[in-house]
């Protein structure tokens, strides 16, 4: 679906020769002399990498239609996440390479928004934190009360991040799953 770059909004998607772009910032231009243009910083939506671009207004881009689907995470069988689909109930295998860091977050019976592009899936959206439980740390040593002092711990899902020292094995703690750092305890 063609879209005028005058349209342009901040989450659209953008399917442009170099691959698939979700924007990020936009920018209208009308210098003194010449055309107006739109400055814009566009993500690429499979690597991450932002790139910016510069195009003349009313140019027509390629929109592209991205479906966002309530998915819940059932179980892993080997290498792949099964997700099941909250509407039609259908089952999902999705490789881990898919879904990118959000496999360090999720744990069975978590819900999930997948985001498919045909059948592509281009993007998972998790909650701002989830609480997952300490599989092992070390514990906090006697004496060593440095402010904010910290210790590794590994969760449930394999992922480690740096605790205070009163944390313990067993105990459930909150993540924020876009910078992967701990919160608080749950």
């Amino acid at each position: 679906m063609a879209v005028s770059t005058n349209d342009l909004r901040n989450g659209m998607t953008l399917d442009l020769p170099e691959g698939l772009f979700s924007v990020v910032e936009f920018q209208h231009v009308k210098p003194g002399k010449g055309g107006a243009f739109v400055r814009t910083k566009l993500k690429n939506v499979r690597t991450g990498a932002v790139i910016e671009r510069t195009f003349r207004a009313d140019e027509k881009l390629e929109q592209a239609i991205v479906d966002k689907r309530e998915m819940q995470f059932l179980y892993r069988e080997g290498a792949e996440y099964v997700f099941m689909d909250t509407v039609s109930y259908e089952q999902l295998q999705v490789p881990t390479t898919a879904l990118g860091d959000a496999s360090n977050y999720l744990k069975e019976g978590d819900d999930a928004v997948l985001q498919f592009f045909g059948t592509e899936i281009v993007g998972v959206d998790l909650p701002a934190a989830v609480e997952l439980t300490v599989a092992e740390t070390e514990p906090g040593v006697q004496g060593d009360r440095v402010s904010g002092a910290r210790k590794p711990a590994t969760l449930e899902t394999g992922l480690v991040v740096q605790v205070p020292l009163f944390v313990n094995p067993g105990e459930k703690i909150k993540v924020d799953t876009r910078s992967g750092e701990y919160l608080t305890r749950a």
